[in-house]
């Protein structure tokens, strides 16, 4: 299985554009573009959308993603993950560690988690 990936819009639109240059596989959407949630969208629609769709989110929100996370969990709700970026982490390093978690993952492994980059 391959993840399908969401880029939040405060995230560098270079990490849409390398993920597509570099493995054309990964479905990959930015909130903006046609199909996705309109830029300013709140963050707990984003997630409806994520569910809706089978998109795992990526942000560089650290601070509000856990509290809507335990919202959508309390209210029966899934996500198929949502994965924060590393400020400490080239963008290479980052894009590295995206493309082998859509490549590798199994069926629902990131279900409701947060996954704070890099994996190890």
């Amino acid at each position: 299985m391959t993840l399908n990936y969401l880029i939040d819009e405060n995230v560098n639109p270079l990490y849409a554009n390398q993920i597509r240059n570099r493995e054309p596989n990964i479905l990959i959407k930015v909130v903006g573009e046609k199909d996705t949630p309109p830029k300013s969208t709140l963050d707990p629609e984003i997630l409806c959308w994520c569910e809706e769709n089978n998109f795992a989110l990526v942000t560089n929100n650290r601070t509000s993603m856990p509290v809507h996370l335990a919202d959508r969990i309390t209210a029966s709700r899934n996500i198929p993950g949502i994965f924060i970026l590393n400020s400490n982490l080239s963008i290479d390093e980052n894009l590295a560690e995206l493309i082998l978690v859509a490549l590798a993952s199994e069926d629902n492994e990131y279900q409701d988690c947060i996954i704070y980059l890099p994996l190890n």
